[in-house]
């Protein structure tokens, strides 16, 4: 590797704004905020809208998806066609 052509990559606290949940974690990403880790070290402190702690995927609140009231209306639209038996 070249040296002097690589951003700084440093360790950074993300923490989720929907849960409060924070995680440290290393990032080239640089932020003005800084927070006191429990390691009594100060990280600069990221905000970020959604992590694996509030996305509903992760979570198992995703939202239930009625596939064959979708597959009726489907074919209410458009109507069956005849080819494939």
């Amino acid at each position: 590797m070249k040296p002097g052509i690589h951003p700084d990559y440093h360790p950074v606290v993300f923490k989720d704004t929907a849960t409060g949940d924070a995680f440290l974690t290393r990032s080239t990403v640089t932020s003005e905020k800084t927070i006191e880790w429990s390691d009594g070290g100060t990280y600069p402190l990221v905000l970020v809208d959604i992590s694996s702690s509030s996305h509903p995927f992760w979570t198992g609140s995703r939202r239930v998806v009625d596939t064959a009231g979708q597959v009726e209306k489907f074919h209410r639209r458009y109507g069956r066609r005849g080819g494939r038996a």
